[in-house]
């Protein structure tokens, strides 16, 4: 069995920022492996993604660095266009094309203590999908593609359409500001935490961009705090590094203020270059241990 299965399709992802435009493989499965592979622990992982054979370059290189991948078949892969102005908190999306729902019958058969849905798109894993994978393991989400529907190529926010249902199953929801206030009606942080809880999630992480983020779990709120980057080059990504920092050490055993500060400083160090995070563990542990930031229960 594996420690952590992340599920999610691998997508073409055309990157505009005021700097320069960059094409390159993307989504939550793409920046959560070759994240995680730079870690100590990293052996017991797994990739389930759903591409176009067109593509399967981006797996064939994933493979040659040691990630355990399975594809599963479909017509196309998911293509996706990320625009950023100024600040990196702002971002304008089309979706150029979609691939394959993942089925319960593709994944019927997946063994893993962890298994993290990287929705893209709302209708990429179904409530019934929810339901199997939550009775193999702990299921964490990141809500994002849930609150996103393509009409033409443009992208549209919406609510997500179970939710109160979906809810029940989910251990960890990750979810922004912004996707925590479309999902419970709350701008207010903390209320929205609270709602998501009510509504069944066990651990709540709610990243705030610059701001840090806030977990809620066994009635606790933990501020964490967001390090300060050498410098912001591309954001893409940084929410996916944040989720697989967080499962890795949960599933090492670490604390909710331990892990939000490792996903928190690993995503420091991805948002000072392009590309997915490629640091080491050992200056992970040097930002958090150098800071004079530390994570507070509020």
């Amino acid at each position: 069995m594996n420690d952590i299965c992340c599920i999610g399709h691998i997508t073409l992802d055309k990157i505009v920022t005021p700097k320069q435009t960059t094409y390159m493989p993307g989504g939550t499965s793409y920046y959560f492996s070759h994240g995680i592979k730079h870690l100590k622990d990293k052996d017991n992982y797994k990739l389930v993604t759903a591409l176009a054979p067109s593509e399967y370059k981006a797996v064939e290189e994933m493979r040659s660095a040691g990630i355990q991948v399975e594809v599963l078949p479909s017509k196309k892969t998911v293509y996706f266009e990320n625009v950023y102005g100024e600040n990196q908190d702002n971002r304008t999306q089309r979706v150029l094309a979609k691939a394959d729902p993942f089925t319960v019958e593709e994944l019927k058969n997946e063994e893993a203590r962890i298994f993290h849905l990287g929705s893209l798109l709302s209708d990429d894993f179904s409530l019934d999908v929810v339901k199997l994978l939550s009775g193999k393991g702990i299921l964490a989400v990141d809500a994002q593609g849930y609150l996103r529907e393509v009409r033409g190529q443009k992208v549209f926010p919406v609510d997500w359409k179970d939710k109160r249902e979906a809810l029940k199953y989910i251990d960890i929801l990750k979810v922004n500001e912004h996707e925590a206030e479309v999902l419970t009606g709350y701008k207010d942080a903390k209320q929205a935490a609270l709602q998501l809880a009510e509504w069944g999630v066990k651990e709540v992480l709610l990243t705030l961009g610059s701001l840090g983020s806030l977990i809620y779990a066994e009635g606790v709120f933990h501020q964490i705090p967001a390090y300060p980057p050498k410098e912001v080059v591309d954001a893409t990504g940084c929410g996916d590094t944040y989720a697989m920092g967080y499962l890795y050490m949960r599933n090492k055993g670490a604390s909710y203020e331990e892990a939000g500060c490792f996903a928190a400083a690993m995503s420091t160090i991805k948002l000072e270059k392009s590309g997915p995070f490629s640091g080491t563990e050992e200056q992970v542990w040097n930002i958090i241990r150098n800071s004079n930031l530390h994570p507070q229960v509020i």
